[in-house]
């Protein structure tokens, strides 16, 4: 009975060492806990840990990829929107990370979701659409901020998507429309100005230089009759034929 009694207490001992064994991969880290008090953060690598006496957590220090659930969003000037997200982040500090929140992985995803709803309804529509880039850094900075008691840093925040409905898209496409509309309008009328003023510049030139005008009436009879082989009636100004006139009176 004793030499049984020997394995057994052999056996025992040999698996008692190979449940203390751990073996930690170079992005993981094991949070050690003695009697339930924290002790220490060990890893990577091969690792001892006290059956009974010390328990062990692991902690992933990979970045994370969330996806933030669609989120329904009322902006600042009262459209309602479906706004979805992703967010990259990852473990700087396993002890926070495991200690000073349950669960750092849903914490955060509850965080994002309602930070992102915050901060996009205190903008505009034509911000969510144009201005994507600013959106990002404004929810990623607060979302670091917050996520620093847990251990958590926060490296990227992307818009995925941001869903109208179809009324709010017919009305944005009249909008546009009358937008272009208004543009045509201004260089038209821009046009019309350019020409009244060099219209006028030309007056102004032809009334103080009475030969520039007779020139201009020459080449315009010139052109017509090349046009057309028609016979043309002009009143003829007095201002071509009184040179002549003043000779013949000499």
């Amino acid at each position: 009975m004793i030499p049984y009694l020997g394995y057994i207490v052999s056996a025992f001992i040999v698996l008692l060492l190979f449940s203390a064994i751990r073996i930690l991969r170079e992005y993981e880290r094991g949070v050690i806990f003695m009697l339930g008090r924290f002790w220490k953060v060990k890893g990577p690598g091969l690792i001892i840990v006290i059956p009974v006496i010390q328990q062990m957590v692991r902690v992933d220090l990979r970045t994370v990829v969330m996806d933030v659930p669609e989120q329904d969003v009322i902006s600042r000037d009262n459209v309602s929107v479906r706004v979805n997200a992703v967010i990259y982040f990852r473990v700087v500090d396993p002890q926070k990370a495991i200690i000073q929140v349950e669960n750092f992985y849903e914490a955060t995803s509850q965080l994002a979701q309602t930070t992102l709803r915050s901060v996009l309804g205190q903008h505009e529509l034509d911000d969510m659409l144009a201005a994507r880039e600013q959106l990002n850094i404004d929810i990623q900075t607060i979302l670091d901020a917050q996520t620093d008691a847990w251990g958590i840093k926060v490296s990227n925040v992307e818009l995925k998507h941001v869903d109208l409905d179809e009324r709010m898209i017919r009305a944005m496409a009249r909008q546009a429309e009358a937008e272009r509309t208004r543009r045509a309008k201004i260089i038209h009328a821009e046009g019309e100005m350019q020409a009244a003023e060099k219209l006028s510049a030309a007056a102004h030139i032809l009334n103080e230089e009475p030969q520039a005008l007779q020139l201009r009436y020459m080449h315009t009879l010139t052109e017509i009759a090349g046009d057309k082989n028609s016979t043309i009636v002009f009143p003829l100004p007095m201002d071509l034929v009184k040179p002549f006139l003043d000779k013949l009176k000499d």
